[in-house]
């Protein structure tokens, strides 16, 4: 059996794979075409099942994704990208996500909030597929599911070291698991936080990208409204409420956020520190709303990148008729709130 030797180079503020094999060549899987300058981005075109682009930085790879090519679709690494077979990353499976050989690794602490509720069939495959992607730790904010969500969770603590979990006792909604998850990261002095759903909506090879923006954002959003952003399996009426929600909250609260209830988000340890989450009071997804007003009002700094945002893989969605009620009466009174102060 071929061994394998993986050297890491520093680049900016995280780690990259470096070298190849030390021994017998890896068999290639996919065909990789370079693009190492923005110039060259006009050469951009439909890639076959077994083909990706291979990039030197974030920068470039965002460029890329801004004009639609799927970010699953794209290696970045310092690599020779002369040698169109290079090893950086290994392929899922044909039309599917690459994964790197090892995972990104940034020089600020990073903790990962999966609020759950019912999620027993996803967590453990997204808190494995979210190590392949990144070095972090994982908070589950498990609302006592009847499904043993929650007694998955402890025996996945048990056996890594970076998953951590917040039993709480009973479903009070989105909003009061992630105040939580934010709370306990704070009193721990984790420098970012991620939300995400716990259901592969939000796909776990985007994580890296969140962190990199975040060394220019306090909020940094993934946004499905922006260029290169969008959604994939959904029916004519979930495209329509999102689209409405998002128009609706424009009208009050103004159009300098796209998404503004995405819920794929990075904060800055700082930002999260200066909101007052004890007035938060939204419960459903809302509450994204609330947040990003939020740091509107405290002049946050805020980026969003695009996202494709993919339909669960298993369970049922958790957006209801109350949701919808509480969103429309919230956000007014958001509007006229008093902003929060630093």
């Amino acid at each position: 059996m071929a061994r394998i030797v993986v050297h890491l180079c520093a680049i900016g503020s995280f780690l990259m794979p470096f070298d190849s094999l030390s021994a017998e060549p890896m068999r290639p899987t996919v065909r990789y075409y370079p693009i190492t300058h923005a110039s060259e981005l006009s050469a951009i075109r439909e890639l076959g099942p077994d083909e990706a682009y291979v990039t030197l930085n974030f920068e470039i790879a965002e460029a890329m994704i801004s004009r639609g090519v799927d970010s699953a679709r794209i290696a970045i690494s310092q690599l020779n990208t002369s040698d169109e077979h290079y090893p950086g990353y290994v392929q899922a499976a044909p039309n599917k996500q690459l994964v790197p050989l090892v995972p990104f690794h940034f020089d600020r602490s990073v903790l990962i909030v999966l609020p759950t509720y019912n999620e027993r069939n996803n967590l453990e495959a997204l808190i494995r597929a979210i190590g392949q992607y990144l070095i972090a730790d994982i908070l589950v904010v498990d609302d006592n599911s009847p499904d043993g969500t929650g007694q998955l969770a402890d025996e996945l603590s048990g056996q890594l070291k970076h998953v951590h979990v917040l039993h709480r006792a009973k479903k009070e909604g989105l909003g009061p698991a992630y105040v939580a998850g934010f709370q306990w990261a704070l009193e721990r002095n984790y420098r970012l936080i991620v939300e995400m759903d716990c259901d592969f909506s939000h796909a776990p090879w985007d994580i890296p990208r969140m962190i990199q923006a975040s060394t220019t954002a306090d909020l940094v959003i993934g946004s499905r409204y922006i260029p290169g952003g969008g959604t994939q399996d959904w029916n004519m009426q979930r495209r329509l409420v999102s689209r409405l929600g998002n128009a609706y909250v424009s009208i009050f609260l103004g159009s300098r956020i796209h998404d503004w209830t995405g819920g794929f988000r990075c904060f800055r340890q700082e930002l999260l520190a200066d909101m007052d989450l004890a007035r938060v009071k939204a419960k459903g997804y809302v509450f994204q709303v609330e947040m990003a007003w939020q740091a509107l009002q405290l002049g946050a700094a805020i980026s969003e990148i695009p996202i494709r945002f993919r339909d669960r893989l298993a369970g049922q969605s958790k957006l209801g008729w109350p949701t919808i009620v509480e969103a429309i009466t919230e956000v007014p009174r958001m509007y006229f709130r008093k902003p929060p102060s630093r």
